[in-house]
This record gives structure tokens, sequence and C-alpha cells, in this order.
């Protein structure tokens, strides 16, 4: 199972890591980390997603918009001040697959321009838009599924099945992808742990995710630091490795190959584990 994303092919016949850069302020785990004096410090991102390369992550994540439970929207001319150049800024200094967090069309257009090898939006392309910029960019593409917007997804999400109907609304979108001329063989699944769910839908998902995706078709699992981990467990977001690494084991061993992460080094160790053991 391989992706041609850009200049760089991913290639999915083990999990891989995807690492989280996000160059916002107010991020749940890493907002404003990345800044100095209230300016976007493109030194200090570059250095951060070098760190993650020689970690072991195979594709850096940039987003410029927080998506955690009641962020405020940002306008297109704050996104793409967050993302673009520093997606400009590590494609030119190092040779890794840089995935693009945004739902935004012209973001995507400019960061595909920039060197971004991937599209990775919480929306499923759903914006006005964002179908026919994601298609012209050639780039893959993932697809999350999210009940709601980001400022109310946790006010009372509900199910009748939640394996069910998150499958239900990929395969509705992988349709619409193929419609706009993005191949099949170009996206990716996210069942969008977190994003519109309570803890038990995120169990159940997490239990059933085999059943999230036809045969062939790429899982990114995102599970890192989520706030299931510290209302189940009791841990504040800086005391969420252990939970986030046991996540991640759980959810490789169900099929997905990319797993979305804050702590690249300590999550390789967990998957070179698991590669050891099932190919002895």
């Amino acid at each position: 199972m391989k992706l041609t994303c850009g200049n760089h092919v991913l290639d999915l016949s083990r999990p891989r890591i995807m690492g989280v850069l996000n160059t916002t302020p107010d991020s749940f785990s890493d907002g404003g980390r990345y800044y100095r004096d209230g300016e976007l410090d493109l030194e200090t991102a570059v250095a951060r997603a070098r760190q993650m390369v020689d970690e072991g992550a195979a594709i850096i994540d940039i987003g410029g918009e927080s998506t955690r439970p009641g962020a405020a929207p940002v306008t297109e001319e704050q996104e793409y001040q967050r993302v673009v150049p520093v997606v400009a800024a590590i494609a030119k200094e190092l040779d890794v697959i840089i995935s693009v967090d945004t739902s935004t069309p012209a973001v995507m257009l400019a960061a595909a321009e920039a060197g971004a090898g991937l599209i990775n939006d919480v929306r499923a392309l759903q914006r006005p838009g964002a179908l026919a910029a994601a298609a012209d960019t050639g780039l893959p593409v993932c697809l999350m599924h999210m009940q709601g917007q980001p400022g109310t997804m946790q006010a009372n999400p509900h199910y009748e099945d939640v394996v069910e109907e998150v499958a239900a609304f990929l395969e509705e979108r992988l349709q619409a992808c193929e419609a706009a001329g993005i191949p099949r063989g170009q996206v990716i699944f996210d069942p969008g742990y977190g994003f519109g769910k309570t803890d038990e839908h995120n169990l159940e998902l997490l239990r059933r995710q085999a059943q999230l995706a036809p045969e062939g078709m790429p899982l990114l699992a995102g599970l890192s630091r989520k706030s299931m981990i510290g209302r189940l467990l009791g841990r504040e977001v800086e005391d969420r490795l252990p939970g986030s690494l046991a996540l991640a084991m759980l959810a490789a061993q169900r099929g997905a190959r990319i797993l979305r992460v804050h702590d690249v080094a300590a999550t390789a160790d967990v998957l070179a584990f698991q590669q050891l053991v099932d190919q002895p």
C-alpha cells in the first residue's frame, strides 16, 4: 500500500508516524510553542520538525487552526500566515512528507505549491471549493469524520450506531472525492476520535476500527493526548503519554497505518516492538 505524496512515496506496508506541529496560539497541547513575542518563529518550528524526523516521523502535520472543542474559527489570512511559510521552510530544509491540516481551499493550494504532500481535512472536504482545490493539487487526502463543528461538537454527540454512521459518512465522502477526480487510491480515512463523540463512542470505534475502511483503504488514527485519556484515567495533558502509547498500539493492532502523535520517539519505540513481534 503506497501513496504518492508530491515528490515522496509513502509506504504503508507498516504503520507510520505523523508528527503534530500546531502553528496556533491556542491548540490544547502545543499551542503557542512556536511563537516569540507574538510572532511565529520559523526557526523553532523547523527545529521541532527536524527533531520529529530524527525520532522516526514519516510525516509532519502542520495545522494553523485549532480544532479543540470550543475553538474559535480563524480567518483565511490568519491560517495562511500560520501554515504556508512553515510548509515552505520545512520543505526547503527537510526530506519529509509534509501534511497540511486544513479545510480552507486557498490554504490547500498554497501549501501544495510550497511543498506539502498531503491534505488532512477534519471537515472531509465539505467546505465550499475544498473538493475542487484538493483535486487540483493532485495530492492524497485524509478525510475525517466529525459530528458538528469544533465550537459545538462535544455539546451532545449522539449516534444510533457510531461505527456504522462513521463508516457511511466516510464512504459518502470517498464517492464525492472520486466524482471530483481524486482517485480512491489517494484517499485515507480518519474516524475522528474525540470529534463529536463521547468516550464510549471513541472506545466503540476503537473496538471495531477494522470495520471502518474498505479493503485496501488506509486508516489514520489520532488519539494522542486526547481528553478522553484525562477523563478515563484522571490525567492532565502533560501526564497522558502512557495512555497515548497504549491507544497507539491498540489502533495499530486494529489496522491503523498512520498514527498522528505528539510524542514521536516514544511511539516509534512502541511500533518497533510491534514490528519485532509481528515479524520475528
